[in-house]
């Protein structure tokens, strides 16, 4: 025991100290395996910390720049949007703006052509472009040649694309505005002769054509009316009923209403499309020379010895009479519903006014005078035409030359614009006849080209000993320019007697 004690006490030390040692080294053992371990785990944590340190900042900086983007999208959207708002609205408010005055515009417009309605109707409308008109140059005048005889008449198709002239050699020649070529030539008929087209065997000495270009009438010496299909050229119809020559024709605007004057002092009315006879006035005293018409149930005549203008209220059947000229009326043209101008053999050019039975303006040798000093006579109208619903008046008279006039304000004034002389000189062949195309020059350039379309016959008087000057048969505006704004309508042209 003693022994088992003492070795245990003997083996106490030892193996206290040896486990003392063990354990020394455990403990190194176990430090530095702990501190390898730390040390392990610390330069684990050091590259754990540094990847996720590298892997946190990558991850966290797109993110902030995804948010950034987005903050910054977010914001371009709307600042985007307020800006197509602000524009939208800007637009909405340009757009009202420009509805309004578009609104005030056609307003402006309606009620500007309203008024002019009113005033056309009234016979008032005035439209001022005489003062934007100026003679002619040469190189603006055109010549067309094709009947044998002297010119009597012409008429110019609504849309301005053709001229119809009728001559003493029995025939109508249809013109191109645009090139001068004849389109068609209605030939002259033999009387008695059977078979052969339809035509005039006589003298034609007026011609009319109806608003819409469908119809044309052409009346002669031998009594008789025929109405043709203008754009053919085709006879349709023949009127008979005057008991001499018919000297003048108009259509009612806008109708199919036919007025006709003859030298048998009657006026008759005739409904075309109807190919009927409608009624025949009375009144005048002395061979009727001329006739017009526009949109209204009623007539003008020109009386010719007579002396008198006549106004035809067809309902009503009555007349006006108006006294003026001196000598023989033989040309007249409605300037608008209300007022008319008309000349005479006296050489007075006169403006009326429904009015009133006198004349408003009379010009009084209005193409100055001619003969020896002591025996001075005027040259005598024997034509005149009007601009519609304008301040523009044009006279024709044997001194070979067209006057331009300005009507002054409520046509109580005439004022000469300018004078164009013919453009050839006297002809020796006294049996032909010209017709000839002006183009007066306008002022401005916005003013449309406008033509002044003139027939010279020669003047056949007895008492005559010189050379046989050239009269101006016939004259005629029209508009070349269809977006011409103030002249759309055709102007009749009518005979003048030869005395």
């Amino acid at each position: 025991m003693s022994a088992t004690a003492a070795a245990r006490k003997r083996g106490k030390p030892a193996s206290g100290a040896g486990a003392g040692a063990g354990a020394g080294a455990g403990k190194r053992r176990r430090k530095a395996d702990s501190a390898g371990d730390r040390g392990k785990s610390k330069g684990g944590g050091k590259m754990n910390e540094e990847i996720s340190s590298d892997s946190e900042s990558e991850s966290l900086a797109p993110r902030r720049t995804e948010e950034e983007e987005e903050e910054e999208l977010e914001e371009t959207a709307q600042e985007k949007k307020l800006r197509l708002a602000k524009l939208y609205l800007e637009q909405l408010k340009q757009q009202e703006e420009e509805k309004a005055e578009a609104r005030e515009f056609e307003e402006d417009q309606v009620a500007g052509r309203l008024k002019e309605d009113v005033l056309e109707q009234r016979g008032r409308l005035q439209k001022s472009v005489a003062k934007e008109i100026q003679a002619p140059a040469p190189t603006d005048i055109r010549m067309l040649r094709g009947h044998q005889l002297s010119i009597t008449c012409l008429v110019i198709t609504p849309d301005d694309s053709a001229i119809f002239s009728a001559a003493k050699d029995c025939t109508i020649i249809k013109w191109s505005v645009e090139s001068g070529r004849k389109l068609h030539v209605i030939p002259r008929a033999k009387k008695g002769a059977e078979g052969q087209p339809p035509g005039h065997s006589s003298h034609i000495l007026c011609m009319a054509i109806s608003s819409d270009g469908k119809y044309l009438a052409s009346g002669d010496r031998s009594k008789l009316i025929l109405i043709w299909e203008a754009q053919s050229c085709r006879h349709l119809y023949t009127f008979t009923g005057h008991r001499d020559a018919v000297s003048g024709l108009a259509f009612r605007r806008g109708t199919y209403q036919l007025y006709s004057t003859s030298h048998d002092r009657s006026v008759k009315v005739w409904n075309v499309a109807e190919n009927s006879y409608v009624e025949t006035l009375f009144g005048h005293q002395d061979a009727v020379a001329a006739l017009d018409a526009l949109s209204r149930e009623c007539c003008v005549t020109a009386g010719g010895r007579d002396g008198t203008v006549r106004v035809w209220k067809i309902p009503e059947e009555s007349q006006l009479v108006f006294y003026g000229h001196q000598g023989s009326i033989d040309s007249i043209q409605l300037i608008n519903e209300e007022h008319m101008v008309s000349g005479a053999d006296d050489g007075s050019v006169a403006l009326w006014g429904l009015s009133k039975k006198r004349p408003l303006a009379l010009q009084r040798e209005a193409h100055g005078l001619r003969g020896e000093p002591g025996l001075e006579q005027p040259f005598w109208v024997s034509s005149v035409a009007a601009l519609l619903n304008t301040d523009l008046v044009a006279t024709g008279s044997h001194s070979s030359s067209v006057r331009l006039w300005q009507c002054g304000e409520g046509f109580r004034r005439l004022d000469l614009l300018c004078d164009i002389p013919l453009a050839w000189p006297m002809v020796a062949d006294q049996r032909g006849s010209k017709l000839c195309l002006h183009r007066p020059t306008p002022q401005g350039p916005q003013t449309p080209s406008r033509w002044l379309l003139t027939i010279s016959s020669p003047l056949f008087k007895s008492f005559l000993d010189y050379t046989h000057p050239l009269c101006i048969k016939s004259l005629l505006f029209w508009a070349l320019s269809p977006a011409a704004s103030w002249l759309e309508e055709l102007l009749s042209a009518f005979l003048v007697r030869q005395v």
